[in-house]
C-alpha cells in the first residue's frame, strides 16, 4: 500500500515518467535525453541522422516503413544531406512495385520509401510526433515546455528498453520493457551493440544506435524543423521591433497632452 502511495504521488508531480520502477510496475520509464535538435535554436545533426539512417535499414525497414518520406528527401538540407548519388544508390536498394507495368523495379530519388513487410506493424514516419514522453503536472504542460513532447525519448526508451525477460500469452512471445505501456511488447529487441558498422567508425553500441535512429526518426516526422524554427525567429524578432516602435510612437504622440496635464 505504501509503495502504490509512493507511486501515485510521482505521477501526481508529473514528471511523466517514474524515475524508479519496481518489476512488475506498468508506469513506463522515459528518460530525458539530450539531443541536438532540442530547444529553440537546436539543429539537426547531419552525421547522427545519416548513422540513424543505417540503424533504420538494417534494423527496422525489414518490418517498419516510412511512407510518407520520399527517398530525394534524403538530400534536402537540414536532413541527412545525402548527395544526389548517393540518394540514387540508396534508392535502388528497395524494389518498387510499378502499377502502370505490373511489376517491381528498383527504387529512383522520386519513390516513396516502400511500407513494412508485416501485416499490422506501424508505419514510422510520424511516430516522433505521435507519441510523447513527458506530460504534466496537472495539465498544465510545465514539462513538455521544459523538456518537449519527448517523442524521441520515447522512441529512445522503448529500443532501450528491454529487461531480457520473456513470457507466453495466447500463443505469443512477449518481451518485458520498461517504457512500453503496461510493461510488455510483442516486437523483439531490434538492436544489439555492433549490428551496424559505419563509416567513419561511431559508437555502435544499442545505446548510441537507439538516440541516432530516434533522431533520424524525429526528423522523418519534422522535417521542415530548421525552417520553421528560423521563421520564428524571424517572426519573434519583427513583433518585438513592432513593439518597441509602437511604444515609442504612443509616447511621441501623447507627450504633448502630458505635459499640459
Amino acid at each position: 500500500m505504501f509503495k502504490k502511495l509512493i507511486f501515485s504521488a510521482l505521477i501526481v508531480l508529473g514528471t511523466g515518467s517514474v524515475a524508479v520502477a519496481e518489476k512488475n510496475s506498468f508506469y513506463p520509464v522515459i528518460p530525458d535525453v539530450a539531443f541536438s535538435f532540442e530547444g529553440p535554436f537546436g539543429t539537426f545533426d547531419r552525421n547522427q541522422l545519416q548513422r540513424g539512417l543505417q540503424v533504420f535499414t538494417q534494423g527496422c525497414a525489414v518490418c517498419h516503413g516510412v511512407n510518407f518520406v520520399a527517398f530525394r528527401n534524403l538530400g534536402d538540407p537540414g536532413g541527412p544531406e545525402m548527395t544526389p548519388e548517393q540518394v540514387k544508390a540508396y534508392a535502388a536498394q528497395f524494389d518498387i512495385y510499378d502499377p502502370e507495368k505490373d511489376e517491381y523495379r528498383p527504387g529512383i530519388p522520386t519513390d516513396m520509401f516502400p511500407a513494412g513487410s508485416l501485416d499490422g506493424v506501424p508505419d514510422l514516419s510520424l511516430m516522433a510526433k505521435a507519441r510523447y514522453g513527458f506530460s504534466g503536472p496537472y495539465g498544465t504542460g510545465i514539462n513538455q515546455l521544459i523538456k518537449g513532447m519527448g517523442g524521441a525519448e520515447y522512441i529512445n526508451a522503448i529500443l532501450t528498453g528491454y529487461t531480457g525477460e520473456e513470457k507466453e500469452e495466447y500463443g505469443a512471445i512477449l518481451y518485458r520493457n520498461t517504457a512500453f505501456p503496461g510493461g510488455w511488447i510483442a516486437m523483439p529487441p531490434p538492436l544489439f551493440d555492433g549490428m551496424v558498422e559505419f563509416d567513419p567508425a561511431a559508437d555502435n553500441s544499442e545505446a548510441a544506435m537507439a538516440k541516432d535512429v530516434s533522431a533520424f526518426l524525429m526528423w522523418t516526422a519534422e522535417p521542415k524543423l530548421m525552417q520553421r524554427k528560423k521563421a520564428g525567429l524571424v517572426a519573434v524578432l519583427f513583433l518585438s521591433f513592432l513593439a518597441v516602435m509602437l511604444y515609442l510612437t504612443n509616447k511621441k504622440l501623447w507627450a504633448k497632452a502630458k505635459r499640459k496635464a
